[in-house]
């Protein structure tokens, strides 16, 4: 039975720790008595045998407090181990520097004026008391110390043991059996979900994440169960007690801080609980509102289908935020000076380095909101041309004409100078044109007729309205002419401007014209156009030998 009645007597010790603290915190002296309470404390010393504490002793300069309280614990340890005897004789005389204890015929210690003052109890009263204690530690010390308390020791420390044993067995299996079972049901879960994105690695991961963190905690109650039974086992023997109450009092003073300021802390945390509730609700309304919107129960005038989501992303960053805001004075230690000054270094860090973060993420409002660049839309932005596919708040895709994926910063896209070639101004379409050089000496309308009827050849060039031409300069050596040409075709312009080119070629050849080449210094005795086409036929129709 000892054993447990030392785990009562450690819960016992841990409650009046708890509640001299908790005392000490409720109650504050005044400044006159807390002053006075302070120097007793610092000129006085406790009595201490096998770890329990007897009574104060005053110091003085010549005799220090601790140095006082040692020589008494000695003396008392003395009297205790100098006999078996189950009584002890304690006398108390008067003499000129107090009240002077024996026992057993030997001096223990005097009661001074200064131990009453300090303890503010009568002198007589006080050495009886002092005695009466010292009388319980001398009997106490020899009963510990008995063969039948030596065999109750044996026994309690052989049954912690047992219970360790048992304990620890428990622990160990579940150890071997519990990280695999959840790693299993959290990777069969996971990939489920991983098998519908086509990604399987990541499913395997947070098993593994899992199944570790588990072992590292059931390795963490290892550790503890063992220090609480080296404790116990200590706590067993009156040799070891102080010992083993250091041990545990070092490990169950921070558990119990701990559980105490989460329990102090409760109804802080209850509030931002109900604050997080009824945010995840409002942002659970406001999804279903924009669902409504997306497929059309709800019409609101003049929203865009593609402002849908990104104005829901954008209340439930505010709502967030906001719940941020409200749940921070219930924070734990929010009014602390070391917590106040360390979310002003995080936002003077967040601040300082942040600057492209929030200039991309009002550029990528504006991109959304001012209709200038819709996803499917083929843009140009500065080397870049391509189709957008997603638009987010701090960048932009697109897909170039090379199948390439380019991620574009919506602050370089809110600067730059986006050619739009998908949008609609007049329902004409865009005008397709290329230039080309030809010399003074062929008829203008020829080169015109020819022109348009390159463009007339092309695919995807619009015949209504009709193609033209326009002489954009008069070169020192040509006549630059540009054929333009109407298409809605804004996703092909590349392949149509090629194709165009080509009839141009083959058009001027079939006529016998020369395109001009950059570098002119006469005309040649022949013609620069090819003699024979890809399939032999010469020039004017006739076949080549």
């Amino acid at each position: 039975m000892r054993f447990i009645v030392s785990l009562f007597v450690a819960l016992w010790m841990w409650g009046g720790i708890v509640a001299q603290a908790q005392q000490t915190q409720q109650a504050p002296a005044p400044a006159a008595a807390e002053e006075e309470l302070t120097e007793n404390l610092v000129f006085s010393a406790p009595v201490v045998v096998d770890g329990e504490e007897l009574f104060l002793v005053r110091g003085s300069s010549a005799l220090p407090a601790d140095e006082r309280a040692a020589a008494v614990s000695l003396r008392i340890i003395s009297v205790a181990e100098s006999s078996e005897a189950s009584s002890v004789a304690i006398k108390i005389s008067d003499t000129d520097l107090g009240r002077t204890i024996f026992a057993n015929g030997k001096m223990i210690t005097v009661t001074t004026d200064a131990d009453s003052e300090m303890e503010q109890i009568d002198m007589d009263v006080l050495s009886a008391l002092h005695g009466q204690a010292i009388e319980e530690a001398i009997l106490s010390y020899r009963a510990n110390r008995s063969d039948d308390a030596r065999v109750g020791s044996v026994v309690e420390a052989l049954a912690w043991t047992a219970v360790f044993a048992l304990v620890a067995g428990i622990v160990v299996k579940i150890r071997n059996w519990l990280p695999n079972r959840v790693g299993r049901i959290v990777e069969a879960r996971v990939v489920g979900v991983q098998e519908a994105t086509n990604d399987m690695v990541r499913g395997s991961a947070i098993a593994s994440l899992v199944q570790y963190a588990l072992r590292l905690l059931i390795l963490l109650i290892l550790i503890i169960l063992l220090y609480y039974y080296l404790s116990f086992v200590l706590l067993s023997f009156a040799e070891t007690q102080p010992f083993a109450e250091l041990l545990i009092t070092y490990v169950t003073d921070p558990i119990l801080g701990i559980i105490l300021g989460f329990i102090s802390y409760l109804p802080n945390l209850l509030a931002i609980a109900v604050i997080a509730m009824l945010t995840r609700f409002l942002i659970k309304g406001a999804r279903l509102f924009f669902e409504n919107v997306e497929v059309g129960t709800i019409t609101l005038k003049n929203f865009e289908a593609t402002w849908i989501w990104p104005t829901f992303n954008i209340i439930r960053v505010i709502l967030v935020l906001v719940a941020i805001v409200i749940s921070f004075p219930y924070i734990p230690g929010s009014d602390s000076a070391a917590f106040q000054g360390l979310t002003i270094l995080v936002g003077v860090m967040v601040s300082l380095g942040s600057n492209s973060v929030i200039a991309n993420l009002l550029a990528g409002v504006f991109v959304i909101y001012r209709r200038s660049t819709n996803i499917g839309d083929r843009i140009k932005i500065g080397e870049h041309v391509g189709d957008v596919v997603q638009i987010k708040l701090m960048e932009t895709h697109i897909k170039s004409i090379k199948n390439e994926l380019i991620s574009i910063p919506n602050a370089q896209l809110l600067n730059s100078e986006v050619t739009n070639y998908s949008s609609k101004i007049d329902g004409r379409g865009l005008l397709l044109h290329s230039t080309v050089g030809i010399g003074y000496e062929e008829p203008q309308d020829k080169v015109e007729a020819m022109l348009i009827e390159a463009a007339r050849r092309t695919n995807g060039l619009k015949k209504s309205p009709e193609p033209f031409v326009l002489r954009t300069a008069l070169a020192d050596y040509a006549i630059n002419y540009q054929i333009n040409a109407y298409t809605t075709r804004g996703s092909s312009l590349p392949k149509m401007l090629s194709d165009l080119h080509r009839n141009i070629v083959d058009v001027f050849n079939e006529n016998d014209v020369q395109i001009m080449t950059p570098s002119y210094e006469g005309d040649p005795e022949v013609p620069k156009i090819p003699q024979a086409s890809w399939d032999g036929t010469l020039a004017g129709g006739k076949k080549a030998n």
